[in-house]
């Protein structure tokens, strides 16, 4: 079969060869010419006929418009993508062919589902406007599993459904569902176009706008809080995509939201999976890094203590999320005093600087370098010399000039610079342990 198939790719009239175990002969099995796309050589599966009248399997023909040829491979005429014709004619031939060549080894080709058209999305997504401004909450549900489904489908669906405003439309209705009513009343079909509106990023401003609109967050985080698994999952992911997507000001009145924060660091303190955990530690990181009301709640909910736990004992995909938002909450006052009460703090940062990634490596060098700085006047019991002498005691010096002999970032650079002459001052009274032994530390729960 393989070797057919790599006839027809040559030009040849052999594209199947059989091997029949009861003859022990060969079997050759001819396509016939008008099956064949033109631009594979192989057996159309969908074939659709383009405005100049020459037919190509569907799959072929789309790629080749994608790649950005606007016309057609054989007769070189303008060509769009919106006059292929489904060949419903030729598609049945094809499809009677092969089941009359069953006993030579031919499967039957599935009939091809139509691809959605714009009218049709455009139709849909009316109607799901129209049942979330009314209050059918069942109708809309019922409408975006249709979106879903036809999304499912295929590629060129997916691109069809995000051409025509989807992620504008379907955050607007999720704001009027938000609107309308409680949330308690409303979470099955607010979880239903969450699950939608995911698999339409990016969003655009309008659609940031809708999703974060006062009502719009309240139910995002009560799904947060009490939605089930992929619900959860969902409104993470869309609080992720719209953190990152906005400015220091409106993160601002974001951090503001009731509950919000609580509901993020819930998700860190107990995981219910390893992509929601992730999602929740980069929007986490977006507000922390933005607001410092947003950081000063998460230190009061135990951030740093959490933060501190993932990195000795989570995996490694997690790391450099942690260590982004330990370093964004390492910004305030409160953040590096709860650093300093905490026994993990310098071993984990000192063995992260090396052998996770260049941007963990930042991240870690970063926090190490503010809690350095810092020391004199907020180290509490921790304050003077000594948290210099722990950070010593841990190989802190030797991992820092290692890390300027192999290379850094410039930022990164200058921070471990600065960190080694503050180091350095002490060095001739500590003797350095292994900082991966983190069995002899005493974890405060």
């Amino acid at each position: 079969m393989a070797s057919g198939r790599r006839a027809v790719q040559s030009g040849l009239n052999i594209p199947f060869i059989k091997r029949n175990p009861n003859e022990n002969l060969h079997m050759e099995l001819s396509i016939p010419a008008h099956f064949r796309c033109p631009i594979s050589l192989e057996l159309m599966k969908d074939p659709v006929t383009a405005s100049t009248g020459i037919t190509y399997d569907r799959q072929n023909i789309e790629t080749w418009i994608e790649l950005g040829n606007q016309t057609c491979p054989t007769t070189n005429q303008a060509l769009k993508s919106e006059d292929l014709i489904p060949n419903h004619s030729l598609r049945r031939m094809i499809q009677d062919w092969c089941v009359a060549n069953r006993s030579s080894g031919i499967e039957r080709i599935p009939t091809p589902r139509i691809p959605a058209t714009p009218t049709q999305v455009l139709e849909l997504l009316s109607e799901i406007a129209s049942s979330s401004r009314e209050g059918d909450r069942l109708r809309c549900c019922e409408l975006v599993a249709e979106i879903k489904d036809l999304w499912r489908e295929s590629k060129r669906n997916r691109q069809c459904i995000a051409s025509c405003g989807s992620g504008r439309i379907l955050s607007n209705s999720f704001r009027e569902v938000a609107r309308g009513s409680t949330v308690n009343s409303t979470t099955g079909v607010m979880e239903e176009i969450l699950s939608a509106i995911v698999g339409l990023f990016p969003l655009d401003s309008e659609a940031h706008r809708h999703i974060g609109a006062p009502e719009s967050l309240e139910a995002i985080v009560s799904i947060l809080k009490t939605g089930d698994l992929g619900g959860k999952l969902n409104a993470a992911l869309v609080l992720k995509e719209l953190v990152a997507s906005v400015d220091a000001e409106q993160i601002d009145v974001l951090a503001e939201t009731d509950g919000l924060i609580e509901a993020l660091v819930k998700l860190i303190e107990k995981p219910i999976s390893p992509q929601t955990t992730k999602a929740s530690l980069v929007a986490t990181f977006y507000l922390v890094s933005s607001s410092e009301r947003a950081a000063e709640r998460s230190v009061e909910m135990g951030l740093v203590s959490l933060l501190l736990e993932i990195l000795v004992d989570w995996e490694k995909s997690m790391y450099e999320k942690a260590l982004g938002v330990l370093d964004g909450v390492l910004d305030y006052k409160r953040g590096r005093e709860m650093a300093y009460d905490h026994s993990l703090t310098v071993p984990v940062l000192v063995k992260k600087t090396f052998r996770v990634s260049d941007m963990a490596t930042g991240f870690a060098v970063s926090a190490l370098w503010k809690l350095c700085k810092n020391y004199n006047k907020e180290g509490g019991e921790r304050a003077g010399e000594g948290f210099l002498v722990e950070a010593l005691e841990v190989g802190a010096f030797q991992k820092l000039l290692l890390l300027l002999q192999v290379g850094c970032g410039g930022t990164t650079k200058e921070k471990a610079s600065e960190l080694l002459k503050l180091l350095n001052g002490s060095r001739e009274r500590v003797e350095c342990i292994e900082t991966a032994d983190f069995k002899g530390l005493k974890r405060p729960f």
